[in-house]
C-alpha cells in the first residue's frame, strides 16, 4: 500500500497508535497543539531536519532508520544540554509514492529512540512533497539544573568524551564503497561490518550522561554531530580557550574501527600506520555518532560513561592562535569535519 491510497487522516490513524504517551505529556495528538508539563518553569528546545539524499538514502535506510536518526540527533542536542528529552513534534514530507510501511516504519523508530528516556511524539505536520523530508523539534525539562552551554570551558579543565567515535563515519564509508549492504546493519545481523553498518543507519546517543555531567558539575558541553574536531572548536571558540586531545586516549577508538578499514583494504592491519589513515581521519572527522563532549574541573569526578580525552588551556597569544584545537599539541593535520555549506 501506498501514502497515495490514503488519505490524510487515514494515514494519520495508521501513524498515531505507534506513540506511546510521554511521561510528560498532559495533551498528545489530535488538537490544534499538544501541552507537554514543564515543571521546572523553563524548557530546553532545538530542531533538527533530515532531507532526502542529503541525509538519508532509501535505497539504505528504511523508514525505522530514518526514525531512529531523527529522533537521536535532536535528544542529543536535548540531553548536551544538561536536561532530559520530554516531547518531539514532528513535520513529515512525504511523496505519494512512498510505501505506507516505511512511514509507519519512521513511526516506530520515533518511538523506539525515544521510549528509553520516557519522551515520545506529541504531534506535527504532514504534506506532499516530491522527496521526503523529516523536521523534529525536541523539548526537555532541566529538571532544576542550570543549563550547561558551550562557552563556560576554564584553563585547566579535563576534556571528556561519552558516546563512540568515528563508527557512524566507518558504516557510512562501508556502504557508500559497497563494501557492506544496509541488511548488515540490521538488529541481530552479524559479521565484522554490522555494528558500524547500525551505527550509521541507526546512531545511538548516551542520553543520560547529558543531565549526569550537568549534576557533575560540566563547565561546558556539546553533541559531536559534525565531527569531533568541528565541534570541539565550537566549544573553545565559545569559551575562549584551546582543546588540546591526547593520541593515545583516543587510540582504542582507532583499534575499534580496524574491522571497517580491513574491510576497505586499509588501516593498520593492512601495512598503513592508522594514525594516518582512515581511522584518524573518522575518529577526528566523522560525525553523526552524537556522543557528548564535556569539559569538567580538574578535580571533578568524572560521570559514568564519560573518559577523559585532553585538557583545556588558554590561547598562548602566538601567531597561530586561531587553531583551537590541537592533537599532543599540535595542529591536526586531519580535516576538522562535515560543513552543511562547505563539505
Amino acid at each position: 500500500m501506498r501514502v497515495c491510497d490514503l488519505s490524510e487522516t487515514e494515514l494519520l490513524d495508521r501513524i498515531f497508535p505507534l506513540l506511546p504517551p510521554g511521561r510528560a505529556t498532559l495533551l498528545g495528538p489530535g488538537d490544534d497543539a499538544a501541552v507537554v508539563a514543564a515543571p521546572d518553569g523553563r524548557f530546553v528546545v532545538t530542531t533538527d531536519v533530515l532531507v532526502e539524499d542529503r541525509h538519508f538514502r532509501r535505497r539504505w535506510s528504511s523508514g525505522y532508520d530514518v526514525g531512529v536518526r531523527a529522533a537521536v540527533q535532536n535528544l542529543a542536542d536535548v540531553a548536551a544540554m544538561g536536561a532530559v528529552p520530554t516531547a518531539l513534534v514532528v513535520s513529515l514530507v512525504v511523496p505519494g509514492t512512498a510505501e505506507l510501511s516505511w512511514v509507519t516504519g519512521l513511526a516506530r523508530g520515533l518511538a523506539e529512540a525515544c521510549a528509553p528516556v520516557g519522551a515520545t511524539v506529541v504531534g506535527g505536520d504532514l504534506s506532499g512533497g516530491d522527496s521526503l523530508v523529516v523536521a523534529v523539534t525536541a523539548h526537555g525539562d532541566l529538571e532544576g539544573r542550570d543549563p550547561v552551554t558551550r562557552s563556560g570551558a576554564r584553563a585547566g579543565d579535563v576534556v571528556a568524551h561519552a558516546g563512540v567515535l568515528g563508527v557512524s563515519a566507518a558504516g557510512l564509508a562501508l556502504l557508500d564503497a559497497g563494501a557492506a549492504a544496509p541488511g548488515a546493519g540490521a538488529p541481530g545481523a552479524g559479521g565484522p561490518t554490522a555494528s558500524f553498518v547500525a551505527g550509521y543507519l541507526r546512531p545511538g546517543s548516551p542520553l543520560a550522561a547529558g543531565p549526569a555531567a550537568a549534576s557533575a558539575g560540566a563547565t561546558a558541553m556539546l553533541d559531536v554531530s559534525d565531527g569531533l574536531l568541528r565541534d570541539a572548536g565550537r566549544l573553545a571558540r565559545a569559551s575562549g580557550v584551546v582543546l588540546d586531545l591526547r593520541a593515545a586516549a583516543l587510540g582504542p577508538d582507532l583499534a575499534a574501527l580496524a574491522p571497517a578499514a580491513r574491510a576497505l583494504g586499509a588501516g593498520a592491519d593492512g601495512g598503513g600506520d592508522a594514525w594516518t589513515g582512515m581511522e584518524r581521519a573518522w575518529v577526528l572527522s566523522g560525525g553523526e555518532d552524537h556522543g557528548l563532549l564535556a569539559t569538567f574541573p580538574p578535580d571533578a569526578p568524572l560521570p559514568a560513561g564519560f573518559r577523559p580525552i585532553g585538557t583545556v588551556r588558554a590561547p598562548d597569544g602566538s601567531p597561530h592562535d586561531d587553531v583551537r584545537v590541537t592533537v599532543d599539541g599540535a595542529a591536526p593535520s586531519t580535516g576538522p569535519g562535515w560543513d552543511h555549506f562547505g563539505g
